[in-house]
């Protein structure tokens, strides 16, 4: 091998040599391992998921300073489908005239309630009627209701209230202590099921709007269309 041909392979090695040392200390400078935690943390910002959300409060903690007189404003939304006075004809949806504490889906004049209520059977608790209230289509699905419900917790609890003053009058639930979780309400039937997939079903949330579906003869809704024409069948 001649002078010549020595120095281009050695340039050759040196060169390899040199590339082969430039990926190794690149290597542990810019190491490519994926880090524990991705991201710069932002002073103030909770990291997703963390905590969960503030959990719902419940009922029974929110009746004691429930205000029936704001209950008696939020019912409004219900007023074009039911009268709540005693004596008060049944609508689009029944009379609700001493509601708590009836069974579900039963007397009312003969208003003709859905299967899909009558098959939840048990009694309107102020833990049921929180549930309903919540999404009436969870709690009872097929229901003719077509009302989707109400997200506010303070504005069901005064509706609870509300309806309570009116010809039910029954005791409030003992508001549970910090901590404790309230005392279930024996409500039977399968109220409990009904109950929590009003809290399980992630089927879309809960919105103070009328459902968009066309409601059936005698369904309970809030849009006055619907209610107009429920006057004329």
């Amino acid at each position: 091998m001649d002078l010549k041909t020595n120095t281009i392979a050695g340039w050759a090695l040196g060169a390899g040599m040199i590339a082969l040392g430039s990926a190794i200390v690149g290597g542990m400078i810019f190491d490519g391992h994926r880090p524990e935690k991705m991201g710069y943390a932002i002073e103030g910002v909770e990291e997703a998921g963390a905590g969960g959300g503030a959990p719902e409060v419940s009922i029974a903690s929110l009746l004691p300073t429930a205000d029936p007189a704001k209950g008696a404003e939020v019912f409004k939304k219900c007023a074009a489908c039911h009268t709540v006075a005693q004596g008060g004809a049944n609508g689009i949806g029944p009379n609700l005239y001493a509601t708590l504490g009836e069974g579900i889906a039963q007397g009312k004049g003969g208003y003709p309630f859905s299967d899909a209520l009558k098959a939840v059977g048990g009694k309107w608790t102020f833990e049921t009627m929180n549930a309903w209230l919540t999404s009436p289509r969870k709690f009872a699905n097929g229901t003719k209701m077509t009302f989707a419900g109400l997200s506010s917790p303070e504005d069901r609890a005064n509706v609870i209230a509300y309806l309570n003053s009116e010809g039910s009058n029954l005791p409030l639930p003992a508001a549970p202590a910090a901590g404790a979780a309230p005392a279930a309400e024996e409500a039977g039937g399968n109220t409990a099921a009904a109950s929590n997939a009003v809290e399980t079903d992630a089927r879309g949330e809960t919105g103070d709007l009328a459902n968009t579906g066309t409601p059936a003869t005698g369904a309970p809704s809030i849009d006055p269309e619907a209610a107009r024409k429920g006057a004329r069948q």
